[in-house]
């Protein structure tokens, strides 16, 4: 589908209602608002959230933000619980138990309900090819029970689990790269995008993962005001640095053929993503140079990975 700004996106209900109670300058709302936008206004949708700050915040019984049917699960159940909802609903629809028309399944979790706690679940939903999209929110760690460090935490970053001082400057280890790790089921439809360039990538990759038919898999950077530390206003600017410095491609896999849909002219250094954030001003002090250079490294390395999967997998 053409992308129209007004037409597709503008003149559609939302499904993601104001009234919410997530933070100011949170990624995360934005990110939900625009993925549920993309469904076709005459389908419904099952949404399953996993114990989270979305969770928490836009579904306070007896009051939702969430205009179709929604199902909280347990931090590291998102994905077996809704798997076992669309089954059930396939089984219904071949019995003649349900009315005509289409539902799809969305379920939504945090890095850490994701890349961690829940990604035994979410990896036995994806084999078995259950008809769903899960969607990760990425904020970089557990900020709804006070900032710990995820598998999703990029090395060097402050948090409660990982303080940077004298002992250890900050995370220790690399971030996992979840979204490769989806690839690696063979799914039909795996993207990386976020909030940025008037959310049309987000939108488009949305649409596409919401109807391909089978299992697919959106990971979205949604960064977080108080675990990043940046100015609630500035939500849209972080994104755009996360995209200009390589920090967080914006790309799809095919069935397997890799797209990046965004290359940068004139890529930034690391720096510019990280010195607006408090959680990497320790990286900014006389000494810790190096810790910027090591950060600078991995991030070109993995830009280069993501090139030549790309050249690689397209090649005739």
């Amino acid at each position: 589908m053409a992308y129209n700004v007004k037409d597709v996106v503008a003149n559609k209900p939302s499904r993601f209602t104001a009234g919410h109670r997530m933070c100011a300058g949170c990624g995360a709302p934005p990110v939900a608002r625009h993925i549920m936008r993309a469904l076709k206004p005459e389908d419904h949708a099952v949404v399953c959230a996993a114990t989270g700050c979305m969770e928490v915040s836009t579904f306070i019984y007896p009051y939702t933000a969430w205009t179709n049917s929604f199902i909280h699960t347990a931090f590291e159940c998102a994905g077996a619980t809704l798997a076992g909802a669309e089954a059930a609903y396939q089984s219904m629809k071949k019995q003649g138990k349900l009315p005509e028309g289409e539902t799809k399944f969305i379920a939504f979790g945090g890095d850490g309900g994701t890349y961690d706690i829940g990604l035994q679940s979410l990896s036995g939903a994806m084999e078995r090819g259950h008809d769903m999209v899960y969607v990760c929110y990425d904020n970089g760690a557990y900020m709804n029970t006070g900032i710990q460090r995820s598998s999703a935490t990029p090395k060097f970053a402050d948090t409660t689990t990982s303080p940077a001082g004298k002992v250890i400057p900050g995370k220790m280890q690399s971030r996992k790269d979840l979204a490769k790790i989806m690839v690696g089921h063979h799914l039909p439809y795996v993207a990386q995008t976020l909030g940025y360039m008037n959310f049309k990538d987000l939108y488009e990759k949305a649409e596409k993962a919401i109807y391909t038919e089978g299992p697919a898999f959106l990971n979205v950077m949604a960064p977080c005001p108080r675990g990043w530390g940046y100015p609630t206003d500035q939500l849209m600017p972080i994104n755009k640095l996360a995209v200009e410095t390589c920090y967080w491609p914006l790309y799809e896999v095919i069935d397997g053929k890799y797209k990046i849909n965004y290359k940068p002219a004139k890529k930034l250094p690391i720096e510019e993503f990280l010195k607006p954030q408090k959680r990497f001003k320790h990286m900014f002090k006389p000494g810790n140079e190096w810790m910027i250079e090591e950060f600078q490294k991995e991030v070109d390395n993995r830009w280069q990975e993501l090139l030549n999967l790309e050249e690689i997998t397209n090649r005739d």
